[in-house]
């Protein structure tokens, strides 16, 4: 019970965030990732043996960052003017 009420407060906090230094912004938009990092796919000799599924989905925080990183980046893009495509 306790851990879905600290999960609830966690969501509340990150959604509450909101950008007003372009550098915060860059730098939130550095460290989260544009997509999942934990797809690997193993193969021996050029062929694939098998491929190991992204689990972020999984995970209950993964939406919120990536939501978090959309607003940095909507934020460096439409308030500050910055060509976001190297973030992506």
């Amino acid at each position: 019970m306790k851990l879905v009420s600290l999960q609830k407060l966690v969501n509340k906090w990150i959604d509450a965030i909101e950008f007003h230094n372009p550098y915060v912004a860059q730098f939130l938009c550095q460290i989260i990732p544009a997509r999942c990092p934990f797809e690997q796919e193993i193969k021996l000799f050029r062929y694939s043996l098998f491929r190991i599924p992204s689990l972020c989905k999984l995970n209950p925080i993964y939406e919120q960052l990536v939501s978090l990183r959309f607003k940095a980046l909507s934020y460096l893009a439409n308030e500050c003017g910055e060509d976001v495509t190297r973030y992506c």
